[in-house]
């Protein structure tokens, strides 16, 4: 019987990269999307719910917010429906977690990255069809980053080009696509087949321990 557990509704995405108990997934999918960056090695989960900075600021309600042992902070978040300022959302929690991370007395150059990854059931992109996106401030003549300090990527599901047929062969970022896109169809088993991989098994029980708990279940259709 399938799992029926859709990854990208927000319980179900919470569980899954936003526990201490299951961190493994949430290094595992930043260090996909951060492929040739440096690794993450270890996280901490921060408060997603951050206070206004005076009284005319909104509060920054996130999805899973965490941070690794260089200081670098990680906005993770999902969208099954695309809200309209998107883009613009997603450069403001952006910013808004960098400037956060300058403390008092501190120097500019003493700023850590943020870095947010947003999962899209569709795409915020048409064209060209591409499942990852990557935006970095850039002089618009040259590749060269102004600064890596600001990044965010977008992973457009519905631009997944890989079948079950052609999982073997698909890039690190592609498999955590498909999982998130094609698990709740499928049975733990069928999952542990295509997906070997030790960071899937686990996903897999987290959506499976969640159609199994009474509780958890009722969160997640609430």
């Amino acid at each position: 019987m399938a799992i029926g557990i859709d990854p990208l509704v927000d319980y179900a995405f919470k569980m899954l990269f936003g526990r201490t108990d299951h961190k493994m997934l949430t290094i595992s999918l930043i260090n996909t999307v951060l492929d040739g960056q440096p690794p993450v090695t270890d996280v901490t989960f921060l408060n997603t719910i951050q206070n206004k900075l005076s009284a005319d600021d909104k509060y920054l309600i996130l999805d899973v917010l965490a941070e690794d042992v260089l200081g670098r902070k990680f906005n993770i978040e999902v969208q099954i429906a695309l809200p309209a300022g998107m883009a613009e959302r997603m450069a403001f929690y952006t910013a808004e977690t960098w400037i956060r991370g300058l403390r008092e007395g501190q120097n500019y150059n003493e700023l850590r990255p943020s870095i947010s990854i947003c999962v899209l059931a569709g795409s915020l992109v048409e064209q060209p069809a591409r499942l990852h996106l990557d935006f970095r401030l850039r002089d618009l003549s040259s590749p060269r980053p102004l600064t890596e300090h600001l990044q965010i990527h977008f992973l457009q599901l519905n631009h997944l080009q890989v079948t079950a047929d052609t999982l073997y062969n698909a890039s690190p970022v592609e498999r955590w696509c498909w999982f998130l896109r094609y698990a709740q169809e499928l049975t733990t088993e069928q999952l542990t087949l295509l997906l070997p991989d030790k960071e899937f098994t686990e996903a897999a029980k987290v959506l499976e321990m969640i159609a199994q708990t009474p509780e958890q279940l009722q969160e997640y259709n609430a």
